[in-house]
């Protein structure tokens, strides 16, 4: 496992570091952000900005890219953690191949490698999840499977209604439909009704593809009680740059209530 030789300017992404797990296929990187003029002592939040692609690659553009050109570290204090994945990410563990477990990935080498490293809040309140489309329902899986390692979840154009493997990719991740029933986010908000029905810790922003999906769901969480935060669009390209992100930034860091 490589380490950084220091922390990045701030302001700046820093260098992929390269993380070798055994829960990939091959090399993870690992891309970060941090705010301007940190004090010696000062830990920050941090918000993991979830992959939709596999690798590298960035047909649906650059997360981390656009919250730079938006200057939102700057703005809310928060430091950006910006994962890949060897495979398509959905955030779940396949159940027999030990080079597919993104799920484990994520909670065994990149929270302690960035928490080890940067500057950081090392506790649940200072862990937020943002992302859209498939890694939108990453984002609210592990937080839902995961209540007490992660505090506010940000999912955009995400197909939280996705009832069996198969769509979008999904299939040789889960691997079978016992496994992807543990990840599935329907049932998962029912089985966390209770302990979700204080601060609204689950946030819905707008659409481009999936806003029958939303508007289930959100149907759906007020049924069940849920208290969560919910944004009916506007529309907006399936895109990390389409404007939606320092909504979705904003909600995850806003005070408490």
């Amino acid at each position: 496992m490589s380490h950084p030789r220091s922390h990045p300017v701030s302001g700046t992404i820093a260098a992929g570091s390269c993380i070798a797990s055994p829960y990939q296929s091959g090399t993870s990187q690992l891309r970060v952000l941090l705010p301007t003029d940190l004090r010696p002592d000062e830990r920050v939040p941090v918000i993991y900005v979830l992959p939709v692609e596999a690798g590298t690659e960035n047909r649906y553009g650059d997360g981390l890219a656009e919250i730079q050109q938006q200057g939102l570290a700057a703005k809310h204090r928060v430091a950006f953690v910006a994962p890949t994945f060897s495979q398509l990410p959905w955030y779940a563990d396949h159940p027999t191949d030990p080079l597919i477990r993104q799920e484990t990935h994520l909670l065994k080498v990149v929270l302690p490698f960035i928490e080890r490293t940067y500057p950081v809040r090392a506790e649940r309140s200072g862990r937020l999840l943002l992302g859209f489309s498939k890694s939108g329902w990453g984002a609210w899986s592990l937080l839902l499977r995961h209540p007490d390692t992660f505090a506010r979840a940000a999912a955009w154009d995400a197909p939280l209604m996705l009832d069996r493997p198969g769509k979008y990719g999904s299939g040789p991740i889960f691997g079978d439909d016992a496994t992807f029933a543990r990840y599935r986010v329907s049932d998962l908000v029912r089985q966390r009704a209770e302990p979700l029905r204080g601060e609204p810790r689950l946030i819905l922003t707008g659409y481009g593809n999936f806003r029958d999906e939303h508007t289930r769901m959100h149907a759906l969480l007020d049924e069940l009680q849920i208290p969560h935060i919910e944004r009916d669009g506007p529309s907006r390209k399936h895109d990390w740059h389409s404007g939606w992100v320092p909504e979705a930034v904003e909600l995850l860091v806003a005070p408490q209530p």
